[in-house]
This record gives C-alpha cells, sequence and structure tokens, in this order.
C-alpha cells in the first residue's frame, strides 16, 4: 500500500542521520469533556501532536513488526507497554476498549529534539484482545490490534424485520407487518363451483348451466 508522505519525511528518509520515533493513539469510549483516551509516544517527556499531548513513555513500549500484502491480507499488530503504573492501568481496566480505534504513527525528530511535522500512519485499526500482567507495584498492558480491513471477513446479516429496517430509517414502518403476513391465508383467483351443483356442467364463466327440457 503506497503512503503519501510530507516533504519533511521524505527529507527524513534521506537524510545522513534519522531520530525515528512511534506514537499510539488507543481511542476509549471515554464521555466528553474528559478525555481518557492514551496518547503515548517512544521517547521521554511530553510530546505535543495534532493538538493532543503524548506521554513518553521511552523503551517501555514495544511494537510488534508491521506487515503488509498486495491482496488486501488484514494483517494485525500487537502493542506492549510495560512498568505502568495505577492512573494508566485504570484507564485499560475501566474502559471499554474492543473494537476501539488505535492508530500507530511513525514520525521523526529534528535536530533540536522537536517533532518533524505530518508523521505517517503506520497501522490503522481496532483494539481487539487486552492483557494485564501484573508485578508488584507495575503492572504490563498487552494489546493486540486487528486491520481495518478485517471487517471484509465479516458476515453482514441483515432480516427483512421491522426492528432491523429501524436501524437504517427509524422511522420506516415498511416492514411493520411482515410477521402478519407469513401466517395469511390468501386466496389468488376465482373460487370454482362446487361439482355438481345445479345439476349440470358449468358454463366456464363460474355460473352453473340450466339442463334443456
Amino acid at each position: 500500500m503506497s503512503r503519501a508522505l510530507s516533504a519533511e519525511m521524505l527529507a527524513v528518509a534521506t537524510a545522513d542521520i534519522v531520530r525515528p520515533i512511534y506514537l499510539v493513539k488507543a481511542e476509549f469510549d471515554s464521555t466528553p469533556p474528559e478525555d481518557r483516551n492514551l496518547y503515548l509516544w517512544s521517547g521521554f517527556g511530553d510530546l505535543t501532536f495534532n493538538g493532543k499531548n503524548y506521554l513518553g513513555v521511552g523503551n517501555l513500549l514495544s511494537i510488534s513488526a508491521v506487515d503488509e500484502s498486495t491482496d488486501l491480507t488484514a494483517t494485525g499488530a500487537s502493542i506492549v507497554l510495560s512498568g505502568i503504573q495505577s492512573p494508566l492501568l485504570a484507564i485499560a481496566r475501566d474502559e471499554d476498549y474492543q473494537g476501539r480505534p488505535i492508530t500507530i504513527y511513525l514520525g521523526a525528530l529534528d535536530d533540536t529534539g522537536d517533532l518533524i511535522a505530518s508523521p505517517t500512519v503506520l497501522f490503522s485499526g481496532f483494539m481487539d484482545v487486552m492483557t494485564i500482567s501484573e508485578a508488584g507495584e507495575t503492572s504490563t498492558i498487552s494489546v493486540t490490534a486487528e486491520n481495518k480491513l478485517i471487517a471484509f471477513d465479516r458476515s453482514y446479516v441483515r432480516r427483512y424485520t421491522a426492528e432491523d429496517q429501524k436501524i437504517d430509517y427509524p422511522n420506516d414502518m415498511g416492514f411493520e407487518f411482515v410477521a402478519k403476513i407469513a401466517d395469511q391465508e390468501i386466496i389468488w383467483g376465482r373460487a370454482s363451483p362446487a361439482s355438481g351443483q345445479g345439476g349440470g356442467s358449468g358454463d366456464g364463466d363460474g355460473r352453473p348451466r340450466r339442463n334443456s327440457v
């Protein structure tokens, strides 16, 4: 998959000295105005990116190799954060995380230690399984993430029911009587006369014909 790099990132790729960094944004279902999303980066101190303050965790943050293929295969990634204490642990433990977006950026620092503009998205997907391992006063959090392409492997089941229709159109009543129609007896066409009725055969229009004397 091709990626559009900013002019600054292209210059980094050809520079003699490269100072790459990772930034991780894990989005939880937090209620505004409280922002309980996780913003981490692989350096030390605070780093501002897109108006958000990223917490530097240094080498406590490790990211698996991010693989890509040309056949639209959904490959995942894993993020491990070790040596963390209670504030970050509380977010991981209490927030709903499964299926929430997670993004990994590849960036770089300039000679003065400032962030070079426009880090590129290295991985974008959804959090899948989170494992918390406690060790004394600190803990380790491991998160496996699924690529967005995983959506192509899921089957979407829709039904001809009023409840299903209201998912997309809340005021649509077109399927309100579908359940009753399933048990409804419908007579199609014109009823035939009873056999032998009127002492003669029918005329073909449904009326009995009288016998001649």
